[in-house]
């Protein structure tokens, strides 16, 4: 449900003070689970990538909070790619935008970056209580099936994360992802949302 608080207030202050020391937090997202840290902080991504294995050809996307916070992370919103943002967010797509500046290099990729706000989620609610963009990459080695459960997030990398959520994510399949550097955008990645449009 819209604006459902899944995690307690007292839980997500813990979450959020785990990510602010540099921590990685396994969490689930509206489609699978993730690992969540501070999308601003080289050392925790630079962590995230080791812990995936992630070659620098593919790059992490990152979670905002909300619309207005894609300033955080890309360095232009074009007209396009607001009015599907303003369509299909909170929820399962990602645009591609032109990345700022200083943003951490796993992040990017040909000046580019990735970026969505998380459908009603553990994930929606800890960044918003956050307040800044985490790394959004399914929490598994790269290669190795997604997870879609906290068990299976600490079966697979419990040794190497700082803290799981305690939540199950309803798998099925990862955010559509569409380059909206272009004009008119281009899907490069189906996924849950099949029907891509502005208005």
């Amino acid at each position: 449900m819209e604006g459902e608080i899944l995690v307690t207030p007292g839980e997500l202050a813990r979450y959020v003070e785990v990510l602010r020391r540099g921590g990685v937090v396994a969490c689930a997202t509206e489609t699978l689970v993730g690992l969540l840290a501070d999308a601003l902080d080289h050392d925790a991504v630079e962590r995230v990538a080791r812990i995936k294995g992630r070659p620098e050809e593919s790059p992490i996307a990152v979670l905002i909070p909300a619309f207005e916070s894609a300033a955080t992370v890309a360095s232009s919103f074009p007209d396009q790619a607001q009015c599907l943002a303003l369509r299909h967010w909170p929820g399962p797509l990602t645009l591609i935008l032109p990345a700022r500046p200083g943003v951490p290099s796993p992040l990017t990729r040909d000046g580019t970056i990735g970026v969505r706000v998380p459908g009603p989620s553990p994930a929606l609610d800890l960044c918003r209580a956050f307040g800044g963009p985490l790394t959004a990459t399914s929490a598994n080695r790269t290669g190795e099936p997604p997870a879609r459960t906290a068990a299976e997030v600490e079966a697979a990398l419990g040794a190497e994360l700082d803290a799981i959520v305690p939540a199950d994510a309803p798998g099925g399949l990862p955010s559509t992802v569409v380059d909206a550097t272009v004009s008119p955008p281009r899907v490069v990645r189906a996924g849950a949302i099949t029907r891509i449009t502005e208005d």
